[in-house]
């Protein structure tokens, strides 16, 4: 398992500090995580108290975002880190920013259950919502773990999971498509559920940017715009 050595700093407040923010982390990635289970649920089944508690926590994750980087602007500008300690403040300010917006895709989710489905949530699709709900999951908590641990492999494997996810919203557009078809009048209700699984095509794009990050913070290499081979090509060189 391929994993970042922090080493011991000449301040201990400074340990501290680091370790804080990303205990913040985790903390802000539980309620993201809890948000899209709770918008899944509500959507699948129309759960509209569920619903407003999605968008009610909101508020928190955006709240954790500002704290968090403000203390990674301070320990910028009064620790002045270098090597793996400036990666870390670096890979934390960019995973807040797509936590957040994951929490704002579940958010949107949420929202889709208050404008009413006039029963256009048939059983079939539902279940693949379901299914595509539970795919995100499992990437969002496997690369909050692999972002705990350094985990180089678990990132890679959140990566390898959003080809299921991206074939698991192609099938569903592919269900609503044939639905809108059959019937005209059903269009504003099924278009809703596709924003929403669209929605969560986004998140598990979110979830793959996160375990970039963790592949920079080990390595110190951007691997954006990289394809999984050429990743793993790296990973075996290193």
């Amino acid at each position: 398992m391929d994993k970042l050595n922090l080493g011991q700093h000449i301040s201990k407040q400074f340990n501290e500090e680091l370790e804080e923010v990303r205990s913040k982390v985790l903390q802000m990635g539980g309620i993201v995580e809890e948000q899209l289970l709770y918008a899944t649920r509500a959507l699948v089944n129309g759960d509209s108290e569920l619903a407003a508690q999605v968008v009610h926590d909101d508020a928190r994750v955006n709240s954790l975002e500002v704290e968090i980087d403000e203390e990674c602007t301070r320990i910028v500008a009064l620790r002045q880190p270098a090597a793996s300690d400036l990666r870390l403040v670096m890979a934390v300010i960019k995973t807040i920013t797509d936590l957040e917006r994951i929490g704002d895709e579940a958010k949107r989710v949420a929202k889709m259950v208050v404008d009413k489905l006039d029963g256009s949530m048939r059983s079939e699709v539902r279940h693949e919502i379901e299914h595509m709900g539970g795919l995100v999951r499992q990437q969002l908590r496997m690369v909050l773990d692999a972002f705990a641990r350094t985990d180089v492999d678990t990132a890679m494997e959140v990566v390898r999971t959003d080809e299921k996810v991206d074939d698991k919203y192609l099938s569903i557009t592919r269900h609503l498509m044939t639905y809108m078809a059959e019937d005209a009048k059903n269009i504003p209700a099924i278009l809703n559920i596709l924003w929403a699984a669209r929605a969560m095509e986004r998140m598990g794009d979110r979830c793959e940017n996160i375990a970039e990050y963790v592949f920079y913070l080990v390595h110190g290499r951007d691997i954006r715009h990289t394809s999984l081979d050429e990743v793993m090509s790296k990973v075996s060189k290193t």
